[in-house]
């Protein structure tokens, strides 16, 4: 059974930081790519991010290229998002994923 916990998430002012985890079992974590999505309130889900099972190769969204970095630790099936210059808009839940698989997700809020 795929099981996926995210953690990490807060309250954060604008231009702040956070660094959100995936602790993922189950599934054998090193073969796979494995994403970041986001909803925001009232709103649905969107891609955030994307990495390669190697880790070697990763993508990003627009709206967070540049500020935000993916990573993972195959020895230990952990996934990373290293959140910086967080906005307003970044306010929302956020889950790791694996293709349809989602953990709880974790909530991010960025407010002054």
């Amino acid at each position: 059974e795929v099981q996926l916990m995210e953690s990490g998430g807060g309250l954060v002012q604008p231009g702040g930081s956070l660094t959100l985890s995936c602790a993922a079992s189950g599934f054998a974590f090193s073969f796979y790519y494995m994403n970041w999505v986001r909803q925001a309130p009232g709103k649905g889900l969107e891609w955030v991010s994307r990495i390669s099972s190697g880790g070697d190769n990763t993508d990003y969204a627009d709206s967070v290229k540049g500020r935000f970095t993916i990573s993972r630790d195959n020895d230990k099936n952990m996934l990373y998002l290293q959140m910086n210059n967080l906005k307003t808009e970044d306010t929302g839940v956020y889950y790791c994923a694996l293709n349809s698989e989602r953990g709880q997700g974790t909530q991010v809020t960025v407010s002054s």
